[in-house]
């Protein structure tokens, strides 16, 4: 099954700071729920593992995600994730991000899209399902990413990059914004008001449909 995701948000961060997260593996991951990094390869390569469980439906895809591209001055990063899971099922695709810095200075704009082709028993849920729960948990890595990268009262110009913000050294007397924690981890991908929120918007588009509401 071959799916296809597409993604922009702002984060209100320097196009530097975003970049440097988008390149570290152990951040990324700390922001997508049910996803674990296993090892780290070398600067081009690591080993994740993914959970997914849907209802009665659950499935572990672990394999390894290589960053084909990391063009700096273009602040676009593509990715290729290789995997398979446990009961036989593959995934297969790439993640293709692209950073904008915004004219006012305001911050970044974030382009994603991926191409995504799974094959085992969570298929078996439908596409719709598998559409409806991706883009739910998009959400959570958006929320996630700007957690770490965003800090309140701060125009992105002053804000430190992550490794400033996590930084302990006090060279200087003014005054430092408070460290920024990595999200708590979900163990895998099973919220039930994730699935319900499908749902819901699926009978509510039903529902405007019938009835003519915009």
């Amino acid at each position: 099954m071959a799916i296809e995701i597409k993604e922009t948000f702002i984060v209100a961060a320097p196009v530097d700071a975003v970049w440097k997260f988008m390149n570290n593996p152990e951040n990324v991951v700390a922001c997508m729920p049910g996803a674990s990094l296993k090892e780290i390869i070398d600067e081009k390569s690591f080993v994740g593992a993914v959970k997914l469980k849907i209802g009665a439906v659950s499935a572990q895809y672990q394999g390894t995600i290589t960053y084909l591209e990391a063009d700096q001055q273009s602040h676009r990063v593509k990715m290729l994730a290789e995997g398979n899971e446990r009961g036989g099922g593959t995934v297969s695709g790439t993640i293709d991000t692209t950073l904008i810095e915004l004219a006012d200075g305001s911050g970044t704009e974030v382009c994603c899209s991926s191409s995504v082709d799974l094959t085992g028993k969570i298929v078996q849920v439908g596409r719709g399902m598998i559409e409806g729960v991706s883009a739910q948990i998009i959400k959570k890595y958006v929320a996630n990413v700007r957690s770490l990268l965003e800090v309140p009262g701060q125009s992105p110009a002053s804000q430190p990059s992550i490794a400033e913000a996590g930084s302990t050294a006090t060279a200087s007397p003014s005054p430092q914004p408070q460290p920024r924690t990595k999200p708590p981890k979900e163990d895998s991908i099973n919220v039930v008001a994730v699935v319900l929120t499908v749902l819901w918007n699926k009978v509510s588009g039903f529902l405007k449909k019938l009835f003519g509401r915009p």
